[in-house]
Order: C-alpha cells, then structure tokens, then sequence
C-alpha cells in the first residue's frame, strides 16, 4: 500500500484508539523500535494520547483507503519546563506499510505541527542502532545524528542501542523563544 493521492494525515480521534493501539501492540512484541515488552490496552493508549494532546502537541494519523496503517505524535523531551521548546517524535506503522513513504510523510506533518505548536528542537530517540527505517526517515527529513546510548535496553534476549537525532524546528537556537511571538 504505497502512499498515494488516497493516503490522508490527520489529527487523529478517538475512533482510531482500537487501529493504534494494535499497531504499537504488534511493534512492542515483535519489535525493537520501542523498548516497551507487552502490549499496552487501548484505554492506555486512550490516556497516553489525551496526555499529548492536553498539552496542545499533535498526534497524527495516516490513513490509506479508509485504513489507519499509521501514527505519529510528539511529546515534549522531558517533564522540565526547561525543555519546553523541544519535542521527541514517535513514529509506528503497520508492518504491511512500511518502507512505502507513510513514515516520512507523517514525520514531515509532525515537524511542521509542532512548529507552529512553539516547538524549536525535535529529537528522535531511535530503539535499536539497526533500526534503518526509521534512522533512514530521519535522515531524509534533515535530522542529524547526535549520539548512541550503547546498550542501553534489554530485550529479545539482547543488548540494544538507542540512536539519538536531532533537527532544529523554525528559528531553531538562533533566537530566544520570545522573537517566535
């Protein structure tokens, strides 16, 4: 399913719980994108994305003939007000939908939402140093790579790696938040 005039992104909505919570449940137990080692219910899921979008960050969805096969959503780096201005992006995509354009398609929206949301720095904090989709959409939409935590997670009974990249938003740190308003 290749993205096409018929793929649409959009804010996703609660009718599409069921859809992302499925996809990001087949990444926690086949995959290490996500450290995460069970499959969260859709009420969780209903309350991580209720938490995003309260604090006016988006979360997105890809729709390709009337099939969610995709979400996107940004949540700010760490609770410290300090890191107000900047975002960390999590990308997943139903495993028939990947390496088809969806991933860069979403990440594109994401980054452009969150400009426009305030934010000024957005960093991919990427499972597993093999993880070439996704290093490969980052790399494609401009994020460079800052860092490799080695080792860092345990699962699939082994060692992996977290990538970090990273890409300035708007003005980036060439001016204060302030000139933004």
């Amino acid at each position: 399913m290749p993205a096409t005039a018929t793929t649409l992104i959009r804010p996703s909505t609660d009718a599409d719980l069921p859809a992302i919570a499925a996809i990001y449940g087949e990444a926690a137990l086949t995959g290490t994108g996500t450290f995460e080692l069970e499959a969260p219910s859709d009420a969780e899921m209903a309350k991580r994305r209720a938490d995003v979008l309260a604090k006016g960050l988006p979360w997105l969805v890809a729709e390709v003939e009337g099939q969610v096969l995709g979400y996107a959503y940004a949540n700010h780096f760490r609770p410290r007000l300090a890191y107000r201005f900047c975002v960390e992006d999590s990308i997943y995509l139903h495993r028939d939908a990947r390496g088809k354009g969806l991933g860069t398609l979403l990440l594109a929206e994401l980054m452009g939402r969150c400009e426009a949301a305030g934010a000024r720095q957005m960093l991919a904090v990427i499972g597993d140093s093999a993880n070439a989709g996704s290093i490969g959409v980052h790399r494609r939409l401009g994020f460079q790579h800052v860092g490799t935590m080695k080792s860092a997670g345990w699962k699939f009974e082994r060692w992996l790696d977290v990538v970090v990249m990273q890409k300035a938003l708007g003005l980036g740190d060439s001016q204060p938040p302030e000139a933004d308003r």
